[in-house]
């Protein structure tokens, strides 16, 4: 007989289920329970926990967008704010030099009149 193995894989699905917490389920489970009507059976009050928490799943990916565009915002006007900040950083650049000018024109004034002593 021969020892070769032959494995033979089958595509699996996966299913991504909206896993939510233990919390989450403990939670849903409480308030299900708390809004029971008298002769409710266990199966009914297990589907309204679950379509609670199916709620609170909802709710969740609703917020998480809604913060995901507020973050985007932001980064955007971050973004806005830097750019109208390194125009301002090269208009700035040019008033050194202006601030130079006086210094020159100092400077200047000061060796004139050193050679008009010298020359007179």
């Amino acid at each position: 007989m021969s020892d070769t193995i032959i494995l033979t894989f089958l595509p699996v699905k996966f299913k991504m289920k909206n896993k939510v917490s233990p919390e989450v389920e403990v939670q849903a489970m409480k308030m299900a329970k708390g809004t029971q009507k008298a002769g409710q059976t266990k199966e009914q009050t297990k589907l309204i926990s679950q379509g609670i928490e199916k709620g609170i799943a909802e709710y969740k990916k609703q917020q998480g967008k809604k913060l995901r565009e507020l973050d985007k915002q932001r980064k955007q006007k971050i973004k806005q704010r830097d750019t109208e900040n390194t125009e301002i950083l090269e208009e700035v650049v040019p008033k050194r030099s202006v601030k130079l000018l006086p210094w020159i024109l100092l400077g200047l004034s000061w060796l004139g009149f050193g050679a008009y002593i010298i020359v007179f």
